[in-house]
This record gives structure tokens, sequence and C-alpha cells, in this order.
């Protein structure tokens, strides 16, 4: 459907750059309202996290809730290959969230993290074929851990 100034609406959020190139960054059902009122895009900070080698998924988390957090897989291969225990591999995990922090506002800053036990997967029904994840399925199935985020 068009709006009167011409638009489709897909509902989808971007951005219109100096070129005038429309870039998509999110989906418009995704975007997370904190309890303070803050809207914050989700795939952006988990595209961000994941940009570590020993990131393999994240799931940024924080609807109607006081702060965002965000739950992330562990790139197996690529931690024995960076950390020699799991102390290390924490520490690499806190300092991919203080990276990604570091170049946001107070409000969408990641205040929690957790490590998942397992990765996101495709058979759980945890991503899509083009390994996009499905944030309510997740949500669920990880829902223990993501509570414990605000315990």
């Amino acid at each position: 459907m068009l709006s009167s100034d011409g638009w489709l609406r897909t509902g989808d959020i971007g951005r219109l750059d100096d070129g005038g190139f429309l870039t998509i960054t999110d989906r418009k059902k995704e975007i997370i309202v904190t309890a303070g009122g803050k809207k914050i895009a989700p795939q952006n900070l988990e595209n961000a996290l994941k940009t570590a080698p020993v990131v393999s998924q994240a799931l940024v988390v924080g609807d109607r809730r006081p702060y965002i957090a965000a739950l992330v897989s562990i790139d197996r291969d690529e931690a024995a290959k960076l950390a020699k225990n799991e102390d290390e591999v924490r520490k690499l995990v806190e300092k991919a969230v203080a990276d990604v922090n570091e170049r946001l506002g107070r409000a969408e800053q990641i205040k929690r993290f957790a490590i998942a036990s397992r990765d996101f997967s495709m058979d759980a029904g945890e991503v899509t074929p083009t390994l996009k994840l499905k944030r309510r399925v997740c949500e669920q199935h990880f829902e223990e851990e993501i509570e414990a985020l605000y315990a």
C-alpha cells in the first residue's frame, strides 16, 4: 500500500543517505521499546556484537524492560583458538559488549549479557534458512536465561 506521499509501507525501518539511497536497518515490529520509552533497533546491536570473532549469534532483548541485555552464543572453533578456558571466553564477550557500548548512548547500551548454552538453530526453529533470528521463538526457548538477566 502506498502512502499519500508515495512511499511503500513495508514495515521496514531505514535511512536515506546524502545520495538518496535507502538503507534498510530493521523491521518496525522488532523495535524494542524500553520501560523508559526509548526505541532501539536490536538488529544493529546484534550485528555489531557478531563482528567479534568469538560471537556466533546474538539476541538483544529489553522490550518493556528497564535496560537492554543480550544473549550471546559462542563460535566454539574461534573460542578454542582465542581462549584457554570459559573465563577467557567470557572476557572476550565482555570486551565485545564494551566495544559495542562505546558507540552508543546510555539508554541503548547493553547493560548485561549471558552466554547461551547452545547456538540458535534452524532445527529448533530459532533461525530462518537465511540465518535471521526468529526473535519470539528464541525468547521462548531461552526464557530462563533471559529472565536471569533481569533478576
